[in-house]
């Protein structure tokens, strides 16, 4: 069968790809090593090709058109798809790749889990850049819409289109300052819900699993205020005679960098889970198998050993 010749050239489907992840002219020059110019002319095919403006001017920036946010899913798995095509007769290196992973995660992993994996990719892949995003105040769905390559948290659904893998099982603590009331010493939970408390939530909640087992009990604690991330609420802490929390294997780095004491919350604690999700899409890919890798045995660094996966 005579194949016709696409309007398209597939090559430009990279170019699409990165164009779509980015949202500018410059941010898609930079990772494809292309001058802006040279950048221009390529979204100037595309838009020829495709019949679309594909990304339109907003203020300072650009945002996509209604078409290209249909795509960009089918778009980026196209593009992974030819790349595991054509790297599946080869010997997997991490040297070759070139290319950037998004993470997303709460800032408090991404504080201990940032420096030793970036170190990771410079000698063993010099050619990954590594993306963080910070998680927001609701779900955003990024892995379906690939814009995330791999989400970090507690995640506790599994859908059909991504696959979850536990990586460390921990315990929540709560932290105050040296020279704190509390410190360096045995404390009974009427103490401990006495004192001033300083809780971490994304959402802004003002209760959360500890304050259900307190309610079974009859008993309630001293919540004073909240900030989104546990970096926050560490350096609020340290500076003041608010108690905070944090997981004591996963931010254990943090909380001996800012010198804080450790004081054990007085009630039985369920496990805490953190764990990583990534789509469906990703499951046989080679590089993405490797970046889950190094992910986990990361995590298994910073806390110690003896993860959960």
């Amino acid at each position: 069968m005579r194949l016709m010749q696409s309007r398209l050239d597939l090559n430009l489907l990279v170019a699409l790809d990165v164009l779509l992840d980015e949202g500018s002219v410059t941010g898609a020059a930079e990772r494809l090593h292309l001058s802006s110019p040279a950048m221009s002319r390529t979204l100037a095919r595309i838009r020829k090709a495709l019949g679309d403006p594909v990304l339109v001017r907003s203020g300072r920036g650009m945002v996509p058109t209604p078409r290209a946010l249909a795509m960009r899913a089918e778009v980026h798995d196209l593009v992974q798809r030819a790349y595991t095509l054509f790297s599946a007769g080869d010997g997997f290196s991490p040297r070759t790749l070139q290319g950037t992973f998004t993470l997303q995660a709460e800032e408090g992993t991404i504080a201990v889990l940032a420096g030793p994996l970036l170190e990771r990719m410079a000698r063993d892949a010099p050619g990954v850049t590594l993306r963080f995003l910070g998680e927001g105040p609701r779900d955003t769905h990024l892995l379906r819409r690939a814009s995330t390559d791999l989400e970090i948290g507690v995640i506790t659904a599994e859908t059909t289109d991504t696959r979850l893998g536990l990586l460390l099982e921990d315990r929540i603590s709560s932290v105050v300052r040296p020279g704190h009331p509390l410190a360096g010493r045995k404390v009974t939970l009427d103490e401990w819900c006495a004192a001033a408390q300083l809780i971490n939530t994304r959402r802004g909640r003002l209760a959360g699993p500890i304050d259900e087992i307190l309610a079974e009990r009859g008993r309630a604690r001293r919540i004073t205020g909240t900030v989104p991330t546990v970096n926050t609420a560490l350096t609020v802490v340290r500076g003041t005679d608010l108690l905070g929390f944090a997981a004591e294997r996963l931010h254990r780095p943090l909380v001996e960098r800012l010198g804080l004491v450790w004081v054990p919350i007085p009630l039985p604690m369920p496990p805490l889970r953190l764990s990583m999700a990534w789509h469906a899409r990703y499951d046989a890919d080679p590089a993405h198998a490797w970046l889950r890798r190094c992910v986990r045995e990361t995590i298994a660094d910073v806390a110690g050993g003896n993860t959960g996966g």
